[in-house]
């Protein structure tokens, strides 16, 4: 284990990987620009022709900036780091640095259930690497901070929505026409959380009373 109490250095260099890995998604749209302008296009044809390209671009930002925000969290509970951990997140931003790539594709080409399949396919590889880091920490009291531990809900949470994506990925691969539809389903996570709380409440209560 290592003998950091405070994995700095850790957090500082997945936040780095992270900032350039966003910051590619943008140059395909860069490079939109002077395509457009050598095809005697306008301005407004760079928009108004390429929206799949702009939507993707939105979408895989929103993708990591939504699973880096879980990953500055579960990192407010650690107080020390062990080697598989290391490994684990090393995983989790090879995933972050591919994701511009299954990006680029869907962004270029129709969608079908192969592109559809990859690009869902390598956010379900990031979501199995985050859930992995959650199990590791909650209840290793080695690990996580004693006056701020990683919760059973935090890990419910994050088992659930890899649970979902492999539910989409699953049907955009193999369902002909769901493709990336598919990803919707993550909008139930939420939902059946508040659900688990909501019975999770009502369980302590009836033993409470007990």
């Amino acid at each position: 284990m290592s003998t950091s109490r405070d994995p700095d250095r850790l957090v500082l260099f997945t936040d780095a990987v992270v900032a350039i890995a966003i910051t590619l998604l943008i140059l395909p749209l860069v490079d939109l620009v002077p395509e457009v302008k050598a095809e005697g296009g306008d301005a407004v044809s760079v928009i108004s022709e390429h929206r799949q390209e702009i939507f993707t671009f939105l979408l895989s930002f929103v993708v990591i900036a939504s699973f880096w925000l879980g990953h500055h969290r579960l990192f407010e509970h650690i107080r020390a780091y062990t080697p598989a951990m290391m490994r684990v997140n090393l995983l989790w931003l090879l995933t972050i640095v591919v994701l511009p790539f299954p990006t680029e594709i869907i962004g270029a080409f129709e969608s079908d259930r192969f592109t559809a399949g990859l690009y869902i396919g390598t956010i379900l590889a990031l979501s199995v690497c985050q859930s992995t880091l959650t199990w590791m920490v909650h209840g290793h009291k080695e690990l996580e901070s004693p006056d701020n531990p990683v919760g059973k809900q935090e890990l419910v949470s994050s088992l659930l929505l890899t649970g979902l994506t492999v539910l989409a990925y699953l049907l955009a691969s193999l369902v002909p026409g769901v493709h990336f539809y598919a990803m919707l389903l993550l909008l139930l996570s939420p939902v059946f959380m508040r659900v688990w709380k909501g019975r999770s409440r009502t369980r302590t209560g009836a033993q409470q009373t007990d």
